[in-house]
């Protein structure tokens, strides 16, 4: 069976960062093929991750719209629109050592992104069963949980950083969840970049007066941003470092069966 997990939360956060965390975990635990989901039009999972993408789904979807399929010789006469659309979204995913990477990308110019949540919904859909985790990294706020992308979530990871206001985010987050009839076997708040790891009184009562399960807090660490300046890969910071450290602990204690 596939395990779903979705990680959520306000913008600016960490939640891409804690994501790139997790399907690294998954990876080590070597439980079986990970599908990781950048289902962020502002996509930088694979910054994370330390890979390149070659084409993102709405990068394809444009390239279809603009030059059909008459513009690309490696397509074979007679195949249809649909059946090269296909064939160029199968190929979207970026296979790895331990996981595969999709992502959703954006359309150019104006316009919402309907469509190409679309093609992510059906993509997740087609190759779900392929893999034994799937984890999605979600945009900033509600949009993909109230618009149903994924066919199931079997765990709901909440992230805030340490003001009322992400609490208050990711505990609207928890009650739509709710009022959309998901039913995670987990759904629960990680607090990251907290000062020194530890959460002062205020936000602790926040956390009550939402009702969220609080699975562990991640402190700040400047190491994070030395990374993300230098241009290295988040996941590559050493076993050592508090944040990895508080981070598998969470994991360790969360039940992906």
């Amino acid at each position: 069976m596939t395990h779903t997990i979705a990680v959520a939360g306000k913008g600016g956060t960490g939640k891409t960062t804690l994501s790139g965390f997790l399907i690294d975990a998954l990876v080590r635990k070597n439980n079986g093929l990970v599908l990781a989901v950048d289902a962020d039009a502002n996509s930088n999972l694979n910054e994370v991750l330390g890979i390149e993408i070659e084409e993102t789904l709405g990068e394809i979807r444009e390239d279809i719209a603009e030059s059909g399929i008459s513009a690309d010789p490696k397509v074979p006469k007679g195949w249809s629109k649909q059946d090269y659309m296909d064939f160029r979204f199968n190929n979207a995913i970026s296979e790895q050592d331990g996981f595969d990477m999709l992502v959703m990308g954006r359309t150019q110019g104006k316009g919402c992104y309907c469509f190409v949540n679309g093609l992510l919904q059906a993509e997740i859909a087609k190759f779900a069963n392929n893999y034994r985790y799937i984890v999605v990294d979600n945009e900033a706020g509600m949009e993909h949980i109230s618009r149903g992308i994924l066919p199931k979530i079997d765990t709901l990871l909440l992230v805030s950083d340490c003001s009322r206001r992400g609490i208050q985010a990711v505990g609207r987050i928890a009650q739509l969840a709710k009022e959309l009839g998901l039913t995670p076997k987990t759904v629960g708040l990680i607090v990251n970049r907290a000062p020194g790891g530890q959460l002062n009184e205020g936000i602790r009562e926040e956390i009550g007066l939402q009702g969220l399960n609080l699975l562990g807090v991640v402190p700040h660490d400047d190491l994070i941003y030395e990374y993300d300046g230098e241009g290295k890969p988040t996941v590559t910071i050493p076993a050592s470092s508090p944040v990895r450290k508080a981070f598998d602990e969470i994991v360790s204690k969360l039940d992906f069966s």
